[in-house]
């Protein structure tokens, strides 16, 4: 039983991620796309993938990796998730400069595109803090980490669902929605373990 739950758990995730991906694999439109904007585009969509795993390997919602394991493998994801985001941006700068300094000067007529670039220097802030989060002291490392990653999830999702491109409506949609609520029940369920812990504390303070 517990072995199909876990393979079961595994699946999913492995077709929340695979399925937006094969879906823009087959769509008509990469026709009239360049090898380099393809590959941006896909970098993307990767980089949205990841975001799934994400919360999932910092709440310990993945079976079969412990606590210490899973915050290993959240840094390697992240170190991935921020080589998928340069390669998106780059691939992107290099079939189309003025239409990216467009969008980093928010200048930009599409409407997407400030929402991807907040969330790409989100994820860069991130990268930068994790270098130093020994330095910045657990509880300010948690709350920056926190604050940066409600903009990294809002703005990924607002810009993936703006987007009119590869991607299957219905199953970016999907990854988008579970994205966001993989997301957000972490965050609440952190938000609990630590107040049951600073009870539990004061609790043995008063003893």
């Amino acid at each position: 039983m517990r072995l199909a739950r876990v393979t079961l758990i595994w699946a999913l995730l492995a077709a929340a991620i695979f399925v937006p991906i094969a879906a823009a694999a087959a769509s008509p439109l990469l026709a009239w796309r360049g090898p380099v904007y393809i590959l941006a585009g896909f970098a993307g969509i990767i980089a949205l993938g990841l975001m799934l795993v994400q919360p999932l390997l910092i709440g310990g919602s993945l079976p079969g990796l412990s606590a210490y394991r899973g915050r290993r493998v959240h840094h390697w994801v992240g170190g991935a998730l921020v080589a998928a985001v340069v390669v998106h941006v780059g691939g992107l700068w290099f079939t189309s400069p003025p239409d990216m300094i467009d969008a980093l000067l928010f200048a930009s007529p599409t409407p997407f595109s400030p929402f991807g670039v907040i969330a790409m220097w989100a994820i860069f802030a991130v990268a930068l803090l994790a270098a130093f989060r020994r330095r910045l002291g657990l509880r300010t490392w948690r709350i920056a980490h926190m604050s940066l990653a409600v903009v990294i999830v809002g703005g990924s999702v607002v810009h993936g669902m703006l987007i009119e491109g590869t991607m299957e409506t219905m199953s970016k949609a999907a990854l988008c929605a579970l994205v966001l609520g993989a997301a957000i029940k972490v965050m609440a369920d952190l938000q609990v373990w630590r107040k049951r812990a600073r009870s539990r504390e004061e609790s043995l303070a008063r003893q």
